[in-house]
């Protein structure tokens, strides 16, 4: 009579336990999964440890928790946790591809228990050239990673960064030729948390309608008069913007408007490199793609909380192996 309670060999291609026996090959036991028709032997180490990856990587980008894996590959979560575990301990290195004219983003987001990643991403083929853990973004890590960058083949056509010093600072040692373009996206935003949504004075009020223009300015007649009105204003508030108020007894000093005249400073100052996306368009003018970059990789992170420091390095390191290769 026949026994329900016999365990059945689960299909690897789409999980079901609809299979029967089909014969033998070499010495070993064949089944045919009724579901979707393929064959499979019973015991295949090469295979097995194949399938194990695939779970794995599911695990990594696939946003499948462990639970989902059990229901899936038919192994207790013991296995597949111990697994995981092994493979986590042994992370990939990743290949830099040498390439002429990379138009490079740099960047770092940080995440809990003081990590932050850095990373240097070829934007037109969406490529992780390099990356470091670290925790911070520091000149002389960065400066290193650059000067690595270069021997490895890698040429640097454009860089695009969000302004932070450490950066500006190594691009302009290591690089000093290469064109560095200021994202519009951070300047803009920083200007608008300054000046707030409801400036109090007209100057800021004016300044804050002229920064909400940056990012859409897509040709050199736009900018042209962009500037126009950015002089314009300059003209008209200078004096507001230097306004200082003294302590006699110090004899130090500070500017009364200091908000309004941070915001004007910051794009004075970035201004020769705000613009070159417009002579090459194939030059980023913000970091928008590895800032969603980060934010997916913080998403499938999330759906794993709970792992270690070490392993979320590790984690960190198979998801950009992993979208590198995809």
């Amino acid at each position: 009579m026949y026994n329900e309670n016999i365990k059945k060999k689960r299909c690897w291609a789409c999980s079901s336990l609809n299979t029967i026996k089909w014969g033998k090959q070499q010495n070993k036991q064949r089944f045919k999964c009724k579901n979707c028709s393929i064959l499979f032997t019973a015991e295949n180490a090469a295979v097995k440890q194949k399938n194990r990856f695939i779970w794995f990587k599911k695990w990594i980008i696939g946003r499948r928790t462990i639970s989902d894996l059990v229901k899936e590959s038919g192994s207790s979560e013991k296995t597949l946790r111990r697994y995981f575990s092994s493979c986590l301990s042994q992370p990939p290195k990743l290949s830099v591809y040498p390439s002429e004219k990379v138009n490079l983003l740099i960047d770092g987001t940080y995440f809990s228990n003081g990590i932050c990643l850095v990373l240097y991403r070829d934007v037109t083929i969406k490529f992780t050239q390099l990356y470091r853990l670290t925790n911070g973004e520091h000149y002389i890590e960065i400066k290193e990673d650059l000067e690595n960058l270069l021997q490895l083949g890698v040429q640097i056509e454009s860089v695009t960064c969000d302004g932070h010093k450490a950066v500006l600072k190594a691009i302009k040692t290591v690089l000093p030729g290469t064109t560095l373009q200021r994202c519009l996206v951070h300047i803009q935003r920083d200007c608008r948390i300054w000046l707030t949504s409801n400036p109090k004075s007209f100057a800021g009020y004016d300044l804050k309608r002229i920064t909400s223009k940056l990012h859409t300015i897509t040709s050199q007649y736009q900018l042209n008069n962009w500037l126009l009105e950015l002089h314009n204003w300059h003209e008209v508030h200078k004096d507001y913007i230097n306004e200082k108020s003294y302590n006699l007894e110090t004899g130090r000093y500070w500017f009364r408007h200091k908000m309004v005249r941070r915001s004007f400073m910051t794009i004075k100052r970035a201004l020769p490199n705000m613009f070159h996306y417009l002579d090459n368009p194939k030059i980023p003018k913000s970091t928008n793609s590895i800032e969603s970059f980060f934010g997916h990789l913080k998403g499938h992170l999330n759906i794993h909380r709970g792992l270690s420091y070490k392993h979320r390095k590790q984690y960190l390191i198979w998801y950009l192996y992993f979208k590198n290769n995809v």
